[in-house]
């Protein structure tokens, strides 16, 4: 029988990979049932609304800028103190002009699939990554406490063929539920934008720059899943994976973002992880330090900036998987197995 089969099977048979895709896949279901329900298509009547609103906005304005204002020359002739309440000239008290007052302030939500859809891909991908690496410490962490890599070992002696093609096995089965589930992402934001939005001006270069996003979320999602299950294989249980993660995020994230920002270090994001994914997913981030300053020539003070790019993530990705799957290779190949 082949090993990979039997692996794959072994993944698609255990109860806590399918209660976790399952539940991944619901919270998905209920963001888009979240966001089809809280936006709604606009048309006249809800352009028509909005002016009403805007109108009375700017007819309440009207009232207590004239309230104010008496209240103001009531007080300056009663000589009051004015405690800074009231301006020295009361006539300076005015009410915004009509046309200040935007009636698209009022106009509800509503879903815009060409400048929206990208964002909703960021949740998609991190939802379906601590999925996976959350299925794939578990994956390799039962195994080996309960004694079932052992075993598999007597069987098959080749230690690195073994924990590969598990490792194989994972990354096929995920890809299997991430790809069917960002297609219906990608219908269900459609379905979304359509009776609850707009689907206007999609052009062949948005489709494709959706699809450029989609894949490097895939592809985030397949690289968590590698170091869940590298991190497990390396402690030889799933808390390893899990405890590690959590000292990374705790303590690695929030202590140093803490320390960072207290010893006032530049550009201080760029040190933090989260930073990185993010610039991954939407090609740039840009940081921006608000002590320093760009004289403009209209005598503005712009702060520097600092792009963190798709690029510079993909490297500390690819670093990351490599140190943690290649020690996790190194450690299964040099200690004893019991």
């Amino acid at each position: 029988m082949s090993l990979f089969r039997t692996e794959l099977r072994r993944l698609t048979k255990r109860r806590f990979t399918r209660y976790m895709t399952l539940l991944g896949l619901l919270v998905l279901a209920a963001v888009v049932i979240g966001v089809f329900f809280t936006n709604q298509k606009i048309g006249a009547e809800q352009y028509a609304k909005a002016e009403r609103q805007a109108d009375q906005q700017y007819q309440d304005q009207v009232r207590w800028s004239e309230q104010e204002r008496a209240n103001c020359e009531q007080a300056k002739a009663a000589g009051t103190p004015n405690d800074g309440r009231y301006p020295d000239d009361c006539s300076v008290m005015q009410a915004p002009t009509r046309d200040q007052i935007e009636a698209s302030w009022f106009l509800p939500s509503t879903f815009d699939f060409r400048d929206t859809f990208d964002e909703t891909l960021i949740p998609f991908a991190a939802i379906l990554a601590l999925v996976g690496f959350v299925v794939g410490a578990s994956f390799i962490g039962a195994e080996w406490s309960t004694g079932g890599m052992m075993n598999l070992l007597l069987w098959r002696p080749k230690r690195l063929t073994v924990l590969l093609t598990k490792l194989a096995a994972l990354l096929t089965g995920m890809l299997a539920v991430t790809l069917p589930a960002a297609v219906l992402w990608f219908a269900g934001f459609w379905g979304v934008a359509t009776f609850r939005g707009s689907t206007e001006k999609m052009t062949s270069g948005v489709w494709q720059s959706f699809v450029l996003t989609g894949v490097r979320g895939v592809v985030l999602v397949l690289v968590l899943t590698t170091i869940g299950f590298a991190l497990a294989s390396l402690g030889r249980h799933t808390a390893m994976a899990l405890g590690g993660v959590v000292a990374v995020m705790v303590v690695g994230q929030f202590g140093l973002g803490i320390l960072l920002d207290m010893a006032g270090v530049r550009w201080a994001e760029a040190f933090l992880l989260p930073t990185y994914m993010l610039a991954w997913m939407t090609k740039t981030i840009t940081l921006q330090d608000w002590d320093s300053c760009n004289a403009t020539f209209n005598g503005s003070c712009e702060p520097e900036t600092l792009d963190i790019t798709w690029q510079q993530s993909s490297v500390l990705l690819s670093a990351t998987v490599v140190v943690i799957l290649g020690a996790a290779l190194w450690v299964m190949r040099r200690r004893d197995i019991s």
